[in-house]
């Protein structure tokens, strides 16, 4: 029995067009969905651009998703990529998100500023190769070691940007998990690596008998979801961002002080680690989430990007000694949906659009990051987190 037959219904399909990526063509899925549900609406088809540059982005247009932009800063970065002061755009609708990051930029630029490192680069595609037994796996990876010039060669004949460095081995049962390593330039890189791996692999299959099962994407590499392995080997950008806080800046702008946050900093490992959580940051989805939308970055990559690693001590001094690593950070400043009209803007405010500033990104974001940590563990121990969610993010209807 068919769906039709079941439901008494027509399958309509959404309108295509020869000219899909118009204002006409929009204007007609629009009328669309007013006959088919009953519903037009009035706000999404108002936008400011020419739905021509749109090709490759999306599928099926009809408008935009208004997400309000709000600008924290000045943030002050100390970095071998970003260095200097930068105002931040954050694409939210969660009132206080703003405001808690602009406060915690003010009081890391009073304290000298953000120090920020980005300790790796890389990006996966991770096939895997089954055999008949684990012998055959094992002496598989082993032609894999000794093979590895020729398969960097196919790789890499696929791409201008891509390098690949190397391929991990991981072996379960009778099948040998690789890891390819890459490096992206200026992308994201997962169609990329997606690409020059397969290029690869068809390489490897035309050349070594007995291989039985295999799987281009098996799961190793967890795309768009967050995983052990990618906190250890790096996933995208590793990048880490430090800040000493003088003890006196953190009474006068935080109502608190180093040893009171340092304490609920030890309390919060140890709920994080009775919950089973992999990291144990804060709220570092928030900021992402928000310079993702912004910049025009794969917004399901928050789920690798925001593990986050925090590290704090008082110092000898009284200070507060606090660093924030993100290990599988993974932003781009071209390709993607980097090129859009508004997404372009928010690269541009930052310094940050096109070749050779992929990197200054990634420390832009981290520096924001440790500043979001910053102020909401501060605003909990001085008692001040409901009380601004209330004065500043109550919006009911």
């Amino acid at each position: 029995m068919t769906n039709t037959a079941m439901t008494g219904t027509v399958r309509r399909e959404v309108p295509r067009l020869p000219d899909d990526y118009s204002a006409d063509a929009a204007r007609r899925r629009t009328e669309f969905l007013a006959a088919e549900t009953g519903v037009r609406p009035e706000h999404v088809g108002r936008y400011s651009f020419d739905p021509g540059v749109l090709a490759g982005n999306i599928e099926n247009f009809v408008g935009v998703a208004q997400v309000p932009i709000g600008i924290a800063g000045p943030l002050l970065i100390d970095g071998e990529h970003a260095r200097g002061t930068f105002y931040v755009p954050l694409a939210t609708t969660e009132g206080t998100l703003v405001a808690s990051y602009n406060r915690g930029m003010k009081l890391i630029y009073q304290a000298g500023g953000v120090r920020t490192t980005v300790m790796a680069d890389v990006m996966q595609r991770a096939p895997a190769f089954g055999f008949a037994s684990a012998r055959e796996a094992r002496a598989f990876g082993a032609w894999i070691t000794e093979n590895f010039a020729a398969i960097k060669a196919e790789a890499e004949a696929t791409t201008q940007a891509g390098r690949l460095h190397d391929i991990e081995q991981f072996s379960s049962s009778r099948f040998m998990f690789l890891r390819f390593n890459f490096t992206t330039g200026d992308a994201a890189g997962q169609n990329l690596t997606g690409k020059a791996t397969r290029h690869a692999c068809a390489w490897i299959r035309a050349h070594y008998a007995g291989i039985e099962d295999f799987c281009l994407e098996a799961n190793l590499a967890t795309d768009k979801k967050s995983s052990h392995v990618n906190i250890l080997r790096t996933r995208g950008k590793r990048v880490t961002a430090e800040a000493t806080i003088p003890a006196d800046l953190a009474g006068e702008i935080m109502h608190t002080t180093p040893g009171q946050m340092f304490r609920a900093r030890q309390i919060s490992n140890l709920g994080g680690l009775l919950a089973g959580v992999n990291n144990n940051g804060n709220h570092s989805a928030n900021g992402i989430a928000a310079l993702f939308a912004a910049t025009g970055q794969d917004i399901a990559n928050v789920a690798e990007s925001s593990a986050a690693l925090v590290h704090t001590e008082v110092l000898a001094d009284g200070s507060y000694y606090y660093s924030i690593t993100i290990p599988a950070l993974i932003v781009a400043t071209y390709g993607g949906g980097t090129g859009l009209p508004t997404q372009r803007e928010c690269l541009e405010l930052l310094g940050c659009y096109g070749a050779g500033r992929v990197n200054k990104l990634a420390e832009i974001v981290a520096a924001t990051v440790l500043c979001g940590e910053v102020s909401l563990g501060a605003a909990v121990v001085a008692d001040e987190w409901v009380t601004a969610h209330e004065r500043l993010g109550r919006n009911r209807p």
